[in-house]
């Protein structure tokens, strides 16, 4: 999904429809734990933006069931991405009843955005 979320940011940047995800307005529900037939349903809105150095062009997360995410690995892995000086975005925690717990993570990307510098 993360995957899917990033290739549509940067569809519409590359078209000039400049977005980033809207991290307030992210949705989370997760029917049925328990019963082994759990329905996950996300909705990730995206807003726009009038600049192409404040668009986003990638999109992750960090989370699981019952357990804190590891937020400060994937910070780690996420480093070698980021333009120079750049930083991640990162959403509130996320957490759907059921115990889904999920941090969103956006950035510029290094290769699709290279002149935001």
């Amino acid at each position: 999904m993360s995957h899917k979320v990033g290739d549509k940011l940067k569809e519409y940047y590359n078209k000039g429809l400049y977005t980033k995800v809207d991290f307030a307005s992210i949705k989370m529900t997760t029917l049925g734990m328990g019963s082994g037939m759990v329905t996950y349903k996300l909705l990730i809105p995206f807003i726009s933006v009038t600049e192409p150095c404040d668009a986003f062009t990638s999109f992750d997360h960090v989370g699981g069931w019952n357990h804190a995410p590891l937020l400060a690995i994937r910070k780690k892995e996420l480093s070698n991405v980021l333009l120079p000086d750049d930083e991640l975005h990162i959403s509130d925690l996320k957490t759907t009843p059921e115990g889904l717990q999920e941090y969103w993570i956006q950035w510029r990307n290094k290769a699709a955005q290279a002149n935001c510098k």
